[in-house]
């Protein structure tokens, strides 16, 4: 599942998932029909329209074939695992296809770390990685899984990061509604990562990057903002 975000601002996240799944001998496939999940809707408040996406999203991947359905973004895999069972809560036989389809869909980490249990993927990078916790990791129960990823790449060296699972203060639509909010939490976010002499930021979402690589190239903080997957494709 590629995400929204994914597919018009960061592919290379995706292209990156897909090389580091098939060189660990996983076959992917892709179904062209995806679109959103939903999640703008729904953090908007638009319930049905939120439901018209997560039928749509449940019916593009309800097929036994895909064991696993993997996500680059721990906000949309929360998405589907967290919330479209709860939209569906007073209607049985959509409840079920959802919980069906959360029971076999990870975020990428998730997939890694606790479903094959592989730590060490292949990956090489020269340099000091350190690493924001998108808030999202949290509905999904998931806490050192990036950790011990970047922790396993050849040549990096972990450096911990002050407020780590503090909001960059993107929250989807909340960075256009409160600009000024959102800017002072990414301005804190940044001066934290600034001060661990970072070569690079790892996260697991494509907003967080966005949000903060742009405050780190307009400010000139020459530190690289990486997705997971793209730490990980690196030989």
């Amino acid at each position: 599942m590629i995400t929204c975000l994914g597919d018009v601002i960061r592919p290379a996240a995706g292209k990156a998932t897909v090389r580091l799944l098939r060189r660990l001998g996983h076959e992917i496939e892709f179904p062209a029909a995806q679109t959103c999940c939903g999640q703008p809707f729904f953090n908007s408040g638009y319930l049905e329209l939120a439901r018209q996406q997560a039928r749509h999203t449940i019916e593009v991947f309800d097929d036994d074939h895909y064991e696993a359905i993997v996500v680059p973004s721990g906000s949309c895999a929360a998405m589907v695992k967290v919330e479209f069972p709860r939209l569906f809560e007073d209607d049985a036989p959509w409840h079920r296809r959802a919980e069906a389809l959360a029971s076999r869909t990870f975020e990428l980490c998730d997939f890694l770390v606790n479903r094959l249990t592989t730590l060490d993927v292949g990956a090489r990078f020269e340099g000091a990685v350190t690493h924001h916790y998108a808030c999202h990791l949290r509905a999904l129960g998931l806490r050192d899984e990036v950790e011990q990823l970047i922790r396993h790449v050849e040549g990096a060296r972990f450096v911990a990061l002050n407020l780590q699972d503090q909001c960059c203060g993107f929250g989807g639509s909340f960075a256009v509604r409160y600009p000024s909010i959102s800017g002072a939490m990414v301005g804190e976010k940044c001066k934290e990562i600034a001060a661990t002499g970072a070569d690079a930021v790892v996260s697991t979402d494509t907003g967080c990057l966005m949000n903060i690589g742009g405050y780190l190239r307009r400010h000139g903080i020459g530190i690289e903002a990486l997705h997971i997957a793209e730490l990980l494709d690196r030989q």
